[in-house]
This record gives structure tokens, C-alpha cells and sequence, in this order.
């Protein structure tokens, strides 16, 4: 099992994403830096995005029972529906190409390193991905 991996593991690294996520040591650092105003607007967006929609369809829902007039469910449902996929797709293309972008370096990086195996890593990199212990700094 363990060369059928690391057969996988060096077919991937061939390409030229892994290939840079791996030599660029792909890490999360980018989480510690204070996001800016386009970050919090797409997490905005997002969260107004849940919060708008199914509560919205429920109560129209109930209205159009209430009112015995299906036509304000039928209408309004797929509106509002399609108002918040638009205001979660805006959140996504303010936040999340961006993190999503660095999360999916650090994973493949890490996903192919486990693939390779320690043996592949170089000496320094591979004893300290192999202990849970922090490096130790003078």
C-alpha cells in the first residue's frame, strides 16, 4: 500500500501547482495578517446570505397557506432563492478565492508530502513535520 501511495504521490508532484505548493512550502500565514474591508464584506455576504434565504422561503411558505394563495410561495420562494445565491456568490468572489486558494496549496502540499512519505522530505523538514513539538528558537 505504501508504494502504491508514494507511486501517487510522485505522479502528482510532476505537476507544475504541486510541484510550486511544495517547493513555495505552501503554509496558513496568511491567516494571521488582519483581513481588510473586502474580507469582512464577503464573510457579510455569506452569512446574510444563509440568514436571508430559508427563513424568508419558511415564512413565505406559511403566508401562502395562511392566505390560501400558493401563487406567493411560487413566486417568491425561487426569487428569494436566487437573491441570496447572488448575494453568496458577490461574498465569494470578495473572500473567497483568496483563502480558498492558499487552503488548497497548504492542503495539497501536505497531501502529497504524507503520499511521498518522510523519507522524500529533505532531513531538516522531515524531523520537524514528524514531531508535534514547536521548533525550538534560541
Amino acid at each position: 500500500m505504501n508504494a502504491l501511495a508514494n507511486k501517487i504521490g510522485r505522479r502528482l508532484s510532476r505537476f507544475h501547482y504541486v510541484r510550486s505548493a511544495i517547493d513555495d512550502r505552501a503554509d496558513l500565514s496568511a491567516f494571521k495578517a488582519r483581513p481588510d474591508w473586502r474580507i469582512f464584506l464577503g464573510m457579510f455576504l455569506i452569512a446574510f446570505s444563509f440568514a436571508m434565504c430559508w427563513p424568508v422561503i419558511s415564512v413565505l411558505g406559511a403566508w401562502s397557506i395562511y392566505y390560501k394563495r400558493p401563487w406567493i410561495f411560487g413566486i417568491g420562494a425561487p426569487t428569494i432563492y436566487f437573491l441570496s445565491h447572488l448575494c453568496y456568490l458577490a461574498g465569494m468572489a470578495l473572500c473567497g478565492a483568496k483563502y480558498s486558494m492558499i487552503v488548497f496549496r497548504w492542503l495539497t502540499r501536505v497531501g502529497v508530502e504524507k503520499l511521498l512519505g518522510a523519507k522524500s522530505r529533505p532531513i531538516a523538514q522531515a524531523s520537524t513535520v514528524a514531531t508535534d513539538d514547536p521548533p525550538a528558537t534560541s
